[in-house]
């Protein structure tokens, strides 16, 4: 079928013609030129400014540089995944630790340029690593993870060498500065932009990055699609093999996947796992794809709406779950069990790692009796319809479910775009379905997120004073402290007994890409990395 037959057949809406027209008659006509397509645009191209959505963070990995990143590894299938074991330089060419762990210094590599020519500094990674700890909101606290809370902190040694600061040792403080917060903005171009009340150059660099990285922003259109192109002078590793990446946001996966299948897009990011499984059993496209790590499907309970502030109201919920269709259902296997675990007590530190529940409807109607609500009670269960193709298929399987125990459910539909201020900022969901993947891959860091009251991803206003303390107190810890395992078992053994996120499976992170389209490797962020893809 030629492209012109394709459109005139009704399989692409009319809301994808601009972006058609935009590209070549067939997305493989270019082997350095890639087509992507992808549900959620960016809104901004600065990740430190307040309100950035999670797609932008691709923007800080292919045109900002960092200090370090994580390595790459091959799955047993062959496909890519990060290494999160493996950290490598970017910028700092080297690092060393002072004798009791509290400094780390880094030399920074000659051959790190800014666009405009002028050499990545000790001076510029102070000022984006200041910036990033004083704008607050979550570049704050991500620094914050990794025992970096102060301007103070950060040391200009030379013009080539770089200094941090910890209050103590830390295993988190090098692996963090691996993820997308600390990027490095050139400081020089920033500086002219700010202003006394924007001293950090918010507004400027939001429209207009400023930086080192393997790729440029060539355009953006809010809503339809940006256009990365290569920057050729970048020498902090093997060149890019491809000179230009077309990203569009496409709204319905439908449309996505008819157009990678059509070959008028070479890769279809985050695909539903529905159409992973076929797509594979089809066999016109390739799918790669992993386990997230530290990542999990959850249902949030609100322990500050009633009835959800008693734990035996949340166990029943956990019994009442059909975590069997759930899985098949909403995730077509492509999901990791996280329930059914034998014991109440975990016998490892593995996580995520199944949870002591499954499907009891006597346990469950026992719970809410022993509660006082042997009638039951109504409740809303909200989703994010951004998230629709897993979320939809769960929440009424839930709804199904809990009316079998007296809980009458009405679903709330909540858009993508007002989902993070409702469910993460505000907190005013009483049951919802929410993901969130730790990018650190150590069971206390995913604790420090999901489960410290008032951070982030804590949607469901959990407070436990041993919970506080025991992750305050491991997350600095080294793994091969004696404390730190004894620790961990104890904060899975409490998450276990009072439910507040009820563990439903662990995703996979999926792409279809052409077939002459290789390299492709799945990151911890869920977001593209165009650095390492080739294109035949």
């Amino acid at each position: 079928m030629q492209r012109r037959d394709f459109i005139k057949a009704g399989v692409v809406g009319a809301s994808v013609l601009p972006f058609l027209r935009h590209l070549p008659a067939h997305a493989a006509a270019g082997s350095d030129t890639l087509v992507v397509v992808t549900g959620d645009g960016i809104n901004s191209l600065d990740l430190h400014r307040a309100g950035t959505n999670r797609p932008s963070y691709q923007i800080t990995v292919n045109v900002y540089d960092r200090l370090v990143r994580f390595g790459v590894k091959t799955l047993e299938d062959g496909s890519l995944s990060y290494d999160s074991t493996k950290i490598v330089p970017e910028v700092a060419e080297s690092w060393t630790y002072s004798s009791d762990r509290k400094s780390i210094t880094f030399k920074l590599s000659p051959k790190a340029r800014f666009w405009d020519g002028s050499p990545v500094t000790a001076e510029d990674v102070k000022w984006s690593f200041d910036r990033a700890v004083s704008l607050g909101g979550f570049a704050g606290v991500q620094m914050k993870a990794g025992s970096m809370t102060s301007p103070e902190q950060f040391v200009v040694v030379d013009a080539q060498t770089f200094r941090i600061d910890l209050p103590a040792p830390s295993k988190l403080t090098l692996p963090d500065l691996a993820v997308p917060v600390p990027f490095i903005i050139n400081a020089k171009v920033a500086r002219k932009h700010a202003t006394k009340e924007d001293p950090w150059a918010t507004e400027y660099l939001h429209k207009t990055p400023a930086g080192s990285g393997p790729f440029k922003i060539a355009r953006w259109e809010p809503g339809q699609q940006f256009v990365y192109e290569r920057n050729d002078a970048w020498a902090l590793g093997p060149k890019p093999a491809l000179r230009r990446v077309i990203v569009r946001e496409v709204p319905s996966a439908a449309t996505r996947r008819a157009l990678i299948e059509r070959g008028d897009a070479d890769l279809y990011m985050d695909v539903p796992a529905k159409d992973s499984k076929e797509l594979m059993e089809g066999g016109k496209v390739k799918v790669s794809g992993a386990p997230i790590d530290n990542c999990l499907h959850v249902l949030g309970l609100s322990v500050t709406h009633k009835p959800f502030d008693d734990p035996r109201v949340r166990q029943a919920v956990a019994y009442a779950l059909p975590y069997k269709d759930i899985l098949s259902a909403a995730a077509y296997g492509r999901g990791k069990p996280m329930f059914g675990a034998g014991a109440k007590t975990p016998a490892t530190t593995e996580w995520p790692q199944a949870f002591p529940y499954d499907t009891d409807l006597v346990k469950a109607r026992a719970l809410l009796a022993e509660a006082g609500l042997a009638g039951g009670f109504e409740t809303t269960l909200s989703f994010n319809l951004g998230l629709a193709d897993w979320q939809e298929p769960t929440a009424l399987l839930i709804q199904e479910a809990l009316g079998k125990i007296g809980i009458k459910v009405t679903l709330d539909k909540i858009p993508g775009a007002n989902w993070r201020t409702a469910a993460l900022v505000e907190k005013r969901l009483p049951m919802h379905l929410e993901n969130f993947g730790g990018w650190l891959n150590y069971p206390d860091y995913y604790f420090f997120w999901a489960y410290k009251h008032g951070h982030l991803f804590n949607s469901s206003n959990y407070k436990n004073e041993e919970m506080e303390k025991l992750v305050d107190e491991t997350l600095h810890m080294e793994v091969s402290d004696p404390k730190y395992a004894p620790n961990i078992k104890r904060m899975i053994a409490i998450a276990f007994a009072d439910v507040p996120r009820i563990p439903l499976y662990q995703p996979y992170l999926d792409a279809a890409l052409a077939k002459n389209v290789g390299g492709y490797a799945s990151w911890y962020h869920r977001q593209l990395d165009c650095s390492t893809i080739t294109k035949a």
